[in-house]
C-alpha cells in the first residue's frame, strides 16, 4: 500500500500544481477556460480526498480501501473521457489529465489485483 500512497501523492501534487497554473494564467481565457476552472478545482479537491482514503486504507481501514477502489476507478474513467473529448479542454489540460490518469491507472491495478498465493 505504500506505493499506492506515493502514487496518489503524486496525483495530488500534479493536481495542485495545475491549480496554481490556473491561478497564474487566469487572465488568459484560451488557456484557462471555464471548463478548466471547474474540472481543475474539483480534481484538486478530489485528489486530497483520495489521498486521505489511501492513507487510511494503508493503515488497514477496509472501508477506506473500498472507497479508494471506487473513487479511483470512477476518476480514471472520467479522465479517459476528458482526454478523448475533442475541443472541450485545452491541450495542456488534457496532457495534465493524461499524467493523472497514468498515476491512477497504476493505483487501480495495484489495489484491485489478487494477492499472490504462497505455497
Amino acid at each position: 500500500m505504500r506505493n499506492v500512497v506515493w502514487l496518489i501523492s503524486g496525483y495530488a501534487a500534479v493536481s495542485l500544481l495545475t491549480l496554481v497554473a490556473m491561478i497564474v494564467f487566469r487572465h488568459d481565457a484560451t488557456v484557462v477556460t471555464d471548463a478548466v476552472w471547474i474540472r481543475g478545482t474539483l480534481v484538486a479537491l478530489g485528489s486530497l480526498l483520495t489521498l486521505f482514503f489511501a492513507v487510511r486504507a494503508a493503515r488497514g481501514d477496509r472501508r477506506m480501501l473500498l472507497r479508494l477502489r471506487i473513487v479511483t476507478a470512477v476518476m480514471l474513467v472520467a479522465i479517459v473521457v476528458i482526454v478523448a473529448l475533442p475541443g472541450m479542454f485545452p491541450l495542456w489540460f488534457k496532457l495534465e489529465q493524461g499524467i493523472c490518469g497514468l498515476l491512477l491507472l497504476a493505483v487501480v491495478v495495484q489495489i484491485n489485483r489478487r494477492p499472490a498465493v504462497r505455497p
